[in-house]
C-alpha cells in the first residue's frame, strides 16, 4: 500500500506544485473578496445577502479586498471563508490524487524488464558483466549449471 502513496506523490510533483500555486492565486482572487463582502453583509448582526451580492463582484473586479480583509474587523470572517475554501479544496486534491494512484505496484514498468527486482536480485541467476546479452546490465552466464537455453524474440534486419 506505501508504494502507491510514494509512487502517486513521485508522478504528481509538478502537479503538487501548481495546486499549491493555484490555491494562493484562489485565495487572493477569489477568497479574499468574498470574506471581505461576508463581513460587509453581515455589519448589522444579520446578513444581508443584498449587500453580499453587490459588493462580492465590485470586491472581485478591483483586487483590492486583499489589504482591507487583513483589518481587525474582517479577519475573521475571512479566516473562516479561508478555511472552508481550503477544506473544499483539498478534498478535490485528494480525489485527483487518489484517481491518479497506481492501480498495482508494477504500473509503468516494462514487462520483461528487471526493473521489478529490488537490491540486485536479479544477479543471483545473471551476471553484471560477461555471458550472453539480455539487456543493458545483465548477462545470463554461460558457465552455469543447469538450462541456459535463450530465446530471441524479434526479427533479424538484413539489407
Amino acid at each position: 500500500m506505501n508504494y502507491k502513496v510514494s509512487k502517486t506523490l513521485k508522478d504528481n510533483k509538478k502537479s503538487i506544485i501548481i495546486v499549491a500555486v493555484l490555491w494562493i492565486f484562489f485565495t487572493i482572487v477569489l477568497v479574499a473578496p468574498v470574506g471581505y463582502s461576508i463581513g460587509l453583509a453581515s455589519r448589522q448582526g444579520t446578513f444581508d445577502f443584498n449587500v453580499f451580492l453587490e459588493k462580492v463582484f465590485t470586491e472581485l473586479v478591483s483586487f483590492t479586498s486583499i489589504t482591507r480583509v487583513l483589518d481587525s474587523e474582517y479577519l475573521g470572517y475571512f479566516g473562516k471563508t479561508l478555511l472552508y475554501f481550503t477544506i473544499f479544496y483539498l478534498i478535490l486534491v485528494f480525489i485527483g490524487l487518489f484517481k491518479s494512484r497506481p492501480k498495482h505496484e508494477y504500473t509503468d514498468i516494462e514487462h520483461g524488464s528487471s526493473d521489478w527486482s529490488e537490491g540486485g536480485e536479479q544477479y543471483r541467476i545473471l551476471s553484471k558483466n560477461k555471458g550472453i546479452i539480455l539487456s543493458k546490465h545483465n548477462f545470463l552466464p554461460v558457465d552455469k549449471r543447469g538450462n541456459v537455453n535463450v530465446l530471441v524474440v524479434g526479427r533479424i534486419r538484413i539489407w
